[in-house]
């Protein structure tokens, strides 16, 4: 259905002026970049309308105001001479769960059936023309016989849609092929039956370059059935490569849980997941995929969330932890409630942002779509130039036609439509399939220019949650004791300093010891009888009343602790202190590392939180960040971004939460991680789903080598353009050589675009 949208990504025509609607149509009969340009540019003068139109995924995204129905711009692109309609809703996954390829489509198996045939019939052709050895007589005649099936039957989607170009007034790819081999089909008929080609014992050579004689002996069937087969090949081989290029977001689609067991009275009932709805509890077993996103109520387990997220470490789970839709459960029985199911799940999220990328356009891709749309109509004058210009300079009616021909052949620049989109396709799928979500193409550019990266502290470079730092002991303490009754004392409290001195001790020390008599004094700690032990734990004022002052060494301890803006805890029992256990917001093991990999690819770290200064200067010492912007508040970090950009700074940030939703929107690039809150998620450019700020580092890494893919192929088409159209044109190009350079310049943009699959 169409969904409400009021933005438009940069570089787009202008918006209506109201709150628009948006579509997604399936766009057929497109063969080449031009044909996407006409499309785009029909929709776009349509009035409220602002389109565009992806050569590569075949699509138009369609944003319309109110008055225009889905139906107008159906009937728009008919009247342009192509099919739309409405994408199906995607099917449910069928019940095979194999790794095989997605069988071929029909459009691609009958591409096969046509350039098969067509080989088979050509070579021969070829070889007869290119051969004289081969030339027996009346050569020529079999050669026509095997050469009208491939330019007729085999050449006909190109003829097809040169005609219904034609027909609206109109010029593209096709344009050039047909009239091309028709030109070098019907030469040859007139040599053939009119001049002296029919001939017994006639005989001619192969020349690379345009070969000069009698024109009415000279016939091109070798050309036309050669050029049309190449020409074919490479649009086999394209579509191959396209449908490779899109594997990863299919992949992605398919990796759902086919059925699941629901709860249903007590009992398991097995029901596809399509019927599950919030509130759902069910069961996974180990080794089944978890069916959607929820939380566990039952159970405990490793969760292996590699296919969705590219981490490898299984991540533990029990109750009350929350777990995502298509990842694998890999240890214990979980029972799991359904929090969000369908298309609110992040699975479905992740394959529409993956997919609302594929189907945008970089800036660079809009130049390339500007220069085919006029371009094939100054090829069709060059042509009729180099007809005109050779048969003035030298009479020689036979070279004029063979470089025109070739003019004709070589001039496609069907390389120019493909360099953007299959390497978007690529990159944003490989993107996929590291946990690392590229939300538009127009993000690729941001990244090359970035040079400072703004890091929220909590959430992002720490974990965002309490751990269990230093224990400091006063003489004659053990560090085993003290963890022991500190941690079974605060296993009582729901604090969140208790509940790190907990988790901290049981990681530590193992199980711990019931406790008996428990308190809480508010503000100031809690005390209670361990293991017959009267245990206190907390501020010093609570110690007061038992105990002697902190010893030296410990009061300094707590002092330094609470300098670099720790917590620090005291711990005493039977009238003596024991020791200090300090308490912070833990570093992410993986964020020294995440900032010095930033450092490598240019970015400045900026360190920006809302935390006293001493916490963060701890912090960014620790990871190795010099510049820091803390006591911030939520409400001001849009304007130290601005700052930032002011002081003439291009600057992403990454960040997680809430508070960090508008500075995400304001940078020139957002990282938002993935483990963090959706509005963080809908503000930023990228989104790192699993939340290790290496990620980052990854993503723009693998943004810069998209965008470095895209202006190599594009270097490549236009060069290959700008280079063989004068070599056409000056005679030094034989018309199927020529055409088939055209053809495997297209696959050598779609196989360097291959490459990104490979990128780590």
């Amino acid at each position: 259905m169409p969904s409400t949208a009021t933005g438009r990504a940069p570089g787009s025509p202008e918006p209506v002026s109201q709150a628009t609607s948006e579509v997604e149509l399936s766009i057929g009969g497109m063969t080449c970049a031009s044909c996407a340009a006409r499309v785009e540019k029909k929709l776009n003068r349509m009035e409220g309308v602002t389109a565009t139109v992806n050569f590569a995924t075949e699509k138009a995204k369609v944003a319309y105001a109110p008055g225009v129905e889905v139906a107008d711009l159906v009937a728009t692109v008919e009247r342009t001479g192509y099919t739309a309609e409405e994408p199906a809703p995607p099917a449910a996954p069928s019940d095979d769960t194999g790794d095989e390829q997605p069988a071929p489509d029909g459009e691609l198996l009958a591409l096969r059936q046509r350039l098969l045939v067509s080989l088979v019939l050509s070579v021969p052709v070829v070889l007869l023309s290119m051969v004289p050895a081969l030339q027996f007589d009346d050569w020529q005649w079999l050669s026509l016989t095997l050469a009208a099936p491939v330019v007729v039957w085999g050449a006909l989607p190109f003829h097809r849609a040169a005609w219904t170009n034609a027909r609206h007034g109109a010029a593209t790819m096709d344009t050039l092929v047909s009239v091309g081999t028709v030109a070098a089909f019907g030469w040859s008929l007139w040599a053939l039956f009119l001049g002296d080609a029919g001939a017994p014992g006639m005989r001619h050579g192969f020349d690379l370059t345009v070969s000069r004689g009698n024109a009415s002996s000279m016939i091109y069937l070798e050309a036309a059935a050669g050029v049309t087969s190449f020409i074919l090949l490479g649009r086999y081989l394209e579509a191959r490569s396209k449908r490779r290029a899109g594997a990863a977001l299919r992949a992605l689609m398919e990796l759902g849980a086919k059925d699941v067991s629901v709860l249903r009275g007590g009992t398991e009932v097995r029901v596809p997941v399509a019927d599950l709805a919030v509130g759902d509890r069910f069961v996974v077993r180990p080794g089944e995929k978890i069916a959607t996103d929820g939380t566990v109520v039952e159970g405990a387990s490793a969760v292996d969330a590699s296919m969705l997220t590219g981490e490898s470490v299984p991540v533990d789970v029990t109750a009350g932890d929350g777990v995502t839709g298509a990842t694998v459960n890999a240890g214990g029985r979980l029972v799991v409630e359904a929090t969000r199911v369908g298309s609110d799940t992040q699975l479905a999220r992740m394959a529409r942002l993956v997919e609302d990328a594929q189907n945008g356009k970089a800036e660079v891709q809009r130049l390339a779509d500007r220069i085919s749309a006029v371009f094939v109509p100054v090829v069709l004058l060059i042509a009729l130039g180099t007809l005109l210009t050779w048969l003035a300079v030298t009479g020689d009616t036979t070279a004029a036609f063979t470089a025109a021909v070739a003019v004709l052949i070589i001039a496609c620049p069907c390389a120019l439509g493909l360099a953007t989109p299959t390497a978007l396709m690529v990159g944003t799928g490989r993107g996929a399939q590291l946990g690392i979500l590229i939300k538009g193409p127009e993000v690729l550019e941001s990244t090359r220019r970035v040079d400072t990266v703004v890091l929220d502290k909590t959430g992002t470079v720490t974990t965002g949650r309490m751990a269990l730092g230093e224990v400091h002991l006063a003489e004659g303490a053990d560090e085993k004791e003290v963890l022991r009754l500190a941690g079974a004392l605060e296993h009582a409290s729901e604090h969140p300093v208790a509940r790190a001195i907990t988790s901290g001790a049981e990681d530590r020390v193992g199980a711990l010891p019931p406790v008996e008599e428990f308190r809480n004094v508010p503000g100031l700690g809690v005390q209670g009888v361990v293991d017959g032990h009267a245990v206190l734990v907390g501020r010093e004022q609570l110690l007061a009343e038992w105990t002697p002052a902190l010893p030296r060494e410990l009061a300094e301890a707590k002092a330094a602790a609470e300098a670099e803006g720790r917590t620090a805890v005291a711990v005493a029992w039977d009238g003596a202190v024991r020791g200090v256990l300090t308490v912070a917001d833990a570093v992410k093991d993986s964020s020294a590392e995440a900032v010095a990999e930033l450092r490598r690819l240019g970015l400045a770290p900026v360190l920006l939180t809302g935390d006293h200064r001493a916490v963060a200067d701890s912090v960014a010492r620790s990871v190795g960040i010099d510049e820091v912007i803390a006591e911030v508040l939520p409400q001001d970090k849009v304007d130290v971004v601005r700052r930032l950009q002011a002081e003439g700074r291009t600057v992403a940030m990454v960040g997680d939460g809430v508070n960090d939703a508008a500075a995400l929107a304001t940078a020139d690039l957002g990282l938002a991680m993935g483990t963090g809150t959706d509005a963080a998620i809908e503000a930023g450019d990228l989104t790192l789903v699993r939340g290790d700020l290496r990620v980052a580092a990854d993503a723009i890494r693998l943004s810069r080598r998209t965008l470095a893919v895209i202006k190599g192929n594009l270097f490549w088409a236009f060069g290959y353009n700008v280079a063989a159209l004068p070599l056409a044109a000056f005679g030094m190009l034989n018309p199927m050589i020529a055409g088939a350079a055209m053809a495997f310049s297209s696959v050598f943009v779609v196989t360097n675009s291959l490459r990104l699959r490979s990128f780590r």
